[in-house]
């Protein structure tokens, strides 16, 4: 097939024109709306409640925790409880062995003995000569004052033996070692025949570790920030890892009214009843804490807030001008920050706040 040029040259300048006539009939862009900008969004400055919930991590601990330490040095006789035993307060855990003490005891008991019969006779002699100086010029007044002397020297003699012996008999009461409260002995580091001190090689570790586990201690540490917002009514909720899609609940008992000056937070408590000892101490709770505000102050969407080089401020509408205001920052939640300055409500504030805003710099509308 040929092509005629003629008709080839014809078809391009008609294209030509078609192009040429859809160019000249668009209408040129307006030059009064070149530069202009659309007046930003704005609201008015309210006061409001915002109430925020703290998750913050938290430690399970026993509510009584003690070791059991030898008092006196001695030998291991016998051991009546294990790891995992439940007791009561006062049963017996083990008994211990110290030869020496039962000598001690014996020695003083023969002591008391001796001073019971000395004061005896000291005391019977002073009374025989008291009825016989009824009787006058039969006995002098020095004989009497001696034999009181010697009766009273004798009961203060007497009184030190039953000390002694008191405290011999006590020290043999150390040999029986029995549970401080009601729990569950969590570590045992004797056996049979250990020797256990007060010092030395035997008192390197506690013999037993007794814990209460029915009733255990969720300690949290409160930051600074929040810790004017936390009081005994708070009401919390907490899980722990191993125990997933369970939740647990508890209110605040405790609070330490201080803080740490390392962590520059507040020690805070609460009571964990665990009567089915699901939790144990020493796991690791996850805490929502909720923080509600105890009054009123002025929140704000967080696109309203700019923290800049030049600080935390926000873009007030003045009589159609950008005003800079500088606030400071409060809590956060849910896109929303409470602020504080020298604003008023009723102030008309730009929502989506930039640096690119100018002090004075006109709020131009549509």
């Amino acid at each position: 097939m040929k092509y005629n040029p003629i008709n080839l040259i014809i078809a391009g300048g008609m294209l030509i024109l078609m192009n040429s006539s859809c160019q000249s009939s668009a209408k040129p862009a307006d030059p009064a709306l070149a530069g202009k900008k659309a007046m930003p969004e704005t609201f008015v400055l309210e006061k409001g409640v915002l109430s925020t919930t703290l998750q913050l991590p938290g430690e399970l601990q026993a509510f009584e925790k003690v070791d059991l330490y030898a008092k006196v040095n001695s030998f291991v006789k016998k051991i009546l409880v294990d790891v995992g035993s439940e007791v009561k307060q006062g049963q017996l855990l083990a008994i211990l062995e110290a030869p020496e003490i039962n000598a001690q005891l014996n020695g003083a008991s023969s002591r008391l003995k001796a001073a019971e019969a000395v004061h005896l006779n000291s005391k019977a002699y002073y009374n025989r000569l008291l009825e016989t100086s009824k009787t006058p010029g039969t006995i002098s007044p020095t004989d009497l004052d001696l034999a009181l002397a010697r009766e009273q020297s004798d009961a203060a003699n007497l009184a030190a033996a039953r000390a002694a012996y008191t405290e011999v008999n006590n020290n043999r009461d150390y040999l029986t070692i029995r549970a401080a409260f009601d729990g569950v002995i969590s570590a045992r580091n004797v056996n049979t025949g250990a020797y256990v001190g007060p010092a030395g090689k035997g008192s390197e570790l506690p013999m037993f570790t007794l814990q209460q586990q029915k009733k255990l201690r969720l300690i949290i540490a409160v930051p600074e920030a929040y810790s004017g917002l936390v009081n005994q009514q708070n009401a919390l909720t907490f899980t722990v890892r191993s125990l997933p899609g369970q939740t647990f609940e508890g209110k605040l008992v405790r609070l330490a009214g201080a803080l740490d000056a390392r962590l520059r937070s507040q020690h805070v408590e609460m009571d964990v009843i665990n009567n089915d000892k699901k939790l144990l101490p020493g796991m690791v709770a996850e805490i929502s804490l909720p923080l509600p505000a105890s009054d009123s102050s002025f929140v704000i969407p967080e696109t309203a807030l700019i923290n800049g080089a030049e600080g935390n401020y926000v873009i007030l509408s003045r009589s159609g001008k950008a005003k800079k205001a500088e606030v400071k920052k409060g809590r956060n939640s849910g896109g929303k920050w409470e602020i504080y300055g020298q604003l008023q409500a009723g102030d008309t504030l730009v929502t989506s706040a930039s640096e690119e805003y100018r002090e004075g710099t006109p709020l131009l509308p549509l």
